[in-house]
């Protein structure tokens, strides 16, 4: 059974452009696949444990064989269980919307919680290297506004660069994605017109995956 992990990063649910094209895409691959479990984490929902001084000691401590507090391994073993879950995942589906031209604040702290050598990523003389390898990886932007490749406005794009760049940092090699943009900029018919686009380009990669 194929474990699909959709990872929601708006708090604005079903008024959201991106979890909208990014619903559309597991829909679709349902479909395709009617026996998939999809686990469904909102990071605005979740209870994401702080990586704290408690956490920062705990994993420095018991990834150096030195007694840590029973406080630093309770606090580092919730962040473990983050990492396992995002792990254990054979596919990975993300809605990803820009807040002040990077991403959520909620979503920063779960790939910081995700992050960490000898987990996720490694390291040596040659230098990083990813441990999430061989998953494909879908995600459906949103944005209000346009930042079209080979324009001045592609600079203020630190949402698909910065994310995909951590993609690619922990392994992932195949990733797709759709753009619903502008969502604000041209007005509620061109954003209506947009999200329908990228739902149905979306669904159309689901079948694919």
């Amino acid at each position: 059974m194929t474990k699909l992990l959709y990872i929601q990063a708006s708090p604005r649910k079903e008024r959201s452009h991106a979890i909208a094209a990014a619903d559309a895409f597991v829909a679709a691959y349902r479909e395709k696949d009617p026996a998939v479990e999809v686990t469904v984490l909102n990071v605005f929902d979740e209870q994401l444990p702080d990586f704290g001084a408690d956490a920062v000691s705990g994993r420095y401590k018991l990834g150096q064989g030195i007694e840590a507090t029973p406080e630093e391994k309770a606090a580092w073993e919730k962040v473990l269980r983050v990492i396992e879950q995002f792990k254990a995942a054979d596919k990975y589906v993300f809605a990803v919307p820009m807040w002040n031209f990077g991403i959520p604040y909620r979503l920063k702290q779960y790939v910081d919680l995700v992050a960490h050598p000898t987990h996720t990523f490694g390291y040596n003389e040659n230098g990083y290297f990813g441990l999430v390898t061989g998953k494909p990886a879908f995600v459906a932007y949103s944005r209000g506004g346009e930042y079209p490749a080979g324009t001045p406005y592609e600079n203020y794009d630190f949402q698909k660069r910065y994310f995909e760049t951590f993609l690619g940092f922990v392994g992932f090699t195949d990733i797709s994605s759709v753009v619903v943009e502008p969502t604000l900029g041209g007005g509620p018919e061109v954003a209506a017109e947009r999200r329908k686009a990228a739902m149905e380009k979306a669904a159309e990669i689901a079948r694919t995956f």
